[in-house]
């Protein structure tokens, strides 16, 4: 659940993109594209994350202990920042297909260069594949075209490529209480990855999660469990089971 805001404050808008000042909190800045709340950054305090699943998938990723993570989809870096100003020897590598969006979040919503974040203009999955075999530790995918992830970056095609370079892949998902686009989208995790599980809401966003490795579930869930907006674990065994039935995405049906 994000903190209840009083009525925002327009700072600047371009096209689609709007940025605003949160009148409850001086420093806080929110992130609108096409109507919609994309990111949201505390220029005072770059470790600050006001979204939960952005909160959520720092849980994950520090359980892990990623520290060298390539971001698809970018926004304002929201996450690639904080983990920056957390870890400046780490690597955070952002890819952002939209130039318009870079160009606006450096201009109004405070990014900057930074030890340990880099934010490139590129499509994730091409970037991706010119990637060595084990380059880094984790991707996470958190792009979308209106509320659903880009089909190509979650075939089991792409997926197995991201399971190429890293042993940890996390897709932000957004569904309703249906989970239909949860479990697609597991499913084509499940082509590439032995574990496979996912951390949210029972609507809004759901973290699904990839590992080469058995993951740390109950530490994981203890500090869901203890964020501001708790997040449900469902573990790899539920999640196979509700799956079972749900064919994976692949390339030759885009």
């Amino acid at each position: 659940m994000t903190r209840a805001r009083s009525l925002p404050r327009l700072i600047a808008r371009h096209g689609d993109l709007v940025a605003e000042r949160d009148p409850g909190r001086a420093s806080g800045r929110l992130l609108r594209d096409g109507g919609m709340d994309a990111s949201y950054v505390d220029l005072a305090d770059p470790a600050y994350l006001e979204f939960d699943y952005l909160r959520w998938l720092r849980i994950v990723l520090r359980a892990a202990r990623a520290r060298r993570i390539v971001h698809v989809g970018g926004g304002a870096c929201a996450l690639a920042r904080a983990l920056a100003a957390e870890d400046p020897g780490g690597h955070q590598e952002v890819c952002e297909l939209n130039a318009e969006v870079i160009a606006f979040a450096r201009a109004h919503l405070g990014l900057r260069r930074r030890p340990g974040l880099r934010v490139r203009h590129a499509e994730g999955r091409a970037f991706i594949a010119a990637r060595p075999d084990a380059s880094w530790d984790a991707v996470v995918i958190d792009a979308f075209i209106g509320a659903c992830v880009p089909r190509h970056l979650v075939t089991v095609e792409a997926l197995t490529d991201a399971a190429r370079v890293a042993p940890l892949v996390l897709v932000n998902v957004v569904d309703d209480r249906s989970a239909r686009e949860v479990r697609g989208i597991a499913a084509g995790v499940s082509g590439a990855f032995p574990y496979v599980w996912a951390l949210g809401a029972r609507a809004g966003n759901t973290i699904v999660v990839g590992q080469t490795a058995p993951p740390s579930l109950n530490r994981i869930r203890a500090l869901a469990a203890a964020d501001p907006s708790p997040a449900r674990l469902t573990t790899p065994g539920r999640l196979a089971h509700l799956t079972a039935t749900t064919p994976p995405r692949r390339d030759a049906e885009n």
